[in-house]
């Protein structure tokens, strides 16, 4: 997807907000993530003694096949190859707005979209000599969903808009709240917002090797993660959007936005919503070559993986993107069908949208 340098700041910041050269499987951290201080000795070893955590199921370790090469998949998702995780805890559900309430009622804590606008740090992720907007424009916000009709599915600017006041709070705008929706995903979190609640509640975010191997529940590799056909003898299994894009969702599914947590079936480790509904953030950088870069580097040289040390995506080389899993209630078979384990798309750090989310993990 690529934009106009020339359109007005407003659209550019649209797609800037929506999207945000070395490798390793090493992760080296800008920004601080609790890193994993397990090797290849730990990994295999029998799991004694696991204790019950409250919210969170268990994801063993062992050798797992990420990545994919079937027809579904993006050149992004490939090569498959294998890899060596330790286990981790995984929360059974994305983080709620009743979860993420009491992280505010405890810390205080402001979220990115309810912050002020800081224009000397947007403008290091725009083009040298990128005029400044209107004070009007730089209030807090956050991006919403609003469709209408579009003979261009390339022009984003058609269906997303930047909208003051838009917060995890309000998530469709000023006028809008999350009354009586304590148990749907909290959305408009950034990844910093992730990050901070994930610390509070003694956990981490989760590598994108963790989220595709708790994403596939336990089964072999296949394009969905309950098997070859997105709706197997009709059935929905996972919140995503049917009928045409953008402003003709059929709704089949049952939801025609975000459905609460455990609206559908767990997968078979015990996780709910881990396709479909909304985004999730993941710990790793996002690089196009990533698992190129690791099926090179054998078995041997992907233990744990932490993804790259930096960010590069060629359509915005600009803008320090993470990788974010799962698809959400937009993708549709027509437009962003990633509602696949090895989906992968790439956001930036600073977003926050309407259909973005997170869950946490924990060594």
């Amino acid at each position: 997807m690529q934009h106009n340098l020339l359109v007005p700041f407003k659209n550019f910041l649209i797609v800037l907000l929506i999207s945000v050269a070395c490798w390793q499987c090493q992760q080296v951290e800008s920004q601080p993530v609790e890193e994993r201080s397990d090797d290849e000795a730990s990994v295999g070893l029998e799991e004694k003694s696991l204790e019950k955590v409250e919210g969170m199921v268990w994801i063993p370790s062992g050798v797992y096949r990420v990545g994919s090469e079937d027809k579904h998949a993006n050149k992004s998702e490939g090569p498959s190859h294998e890899v060596k995780v330790s286990g981790f805890y995984m929360d059974e559900t994305e983080v709620t707005n009743d979860e993420f309430r009491e992280f505010v009622d405890a810390t205080g804590y402001l979220t990115v979209a309810e912050r002020p606008v800081d224009w000397e740090e947007i403008k290091q992720q725009l083009p040298p000599g990128t005029p400044k907007p209107h004070d009007s424009i730089l209030q807090p916000g956050s991006m919403i969903f609003q469709p209408g009709p579009t003979s261009n599915l390339y022009d984003i600017s058609q269906w997303w808009a930047w909208k003051i006041g838009a917060d995890w709070q309000h998530p469709h705008g000023p006028n809008s709240d999350i009354k009586k929706k304590g148990d749907y995903p909290v959305v408009h979190i950034a990844f910093e917002d992730a990050q901070a609640y994930a610390k509070w509640a003694g956990k981490r975010l989760p590598t994108e090797a963790e989220w595709e191997i708790a994403a596939r529940g336990g089964e072999p590799a296949k394009p969905f993660a309950w098997g070859d056909k997105l709706t197997p003898m009709g059935e929905y299994l996972a919140n995503f959007f049917q009928g045409t894009f953008p402003d003709g969702n059929t709704a089949l599914d049952g939801y025609g936005n975000s459905a609460p947590v455990k609206s559908y079936a767990p997968n078979g480790y015990g996780l709910y919503d881990m396709i479909g509904n909304v985004w999730e953030w993941t710990s790793d950088w996002y690089r196009p070559d990533t698992h190129v870069q690791n099926k090179q580097a054998g078995l041997k040289g992907c233990i744990n993986p932490n993804g790259p040390s930096t960010s590069y995506d060629p359509q915005e080389p600009l803008v320090p993107k993470r990788v974010t899993k799962g698809g959400s209630f937009l993708c549709s078979e027509e437009y962003c069908s990633n509602y696949r384990p090895s989906a992968r798309m790439a956001t930036a750090y600073d977003s926050g949208q309407e259909h973005l989310g997170f869950r946490c993990v924990k060594n």
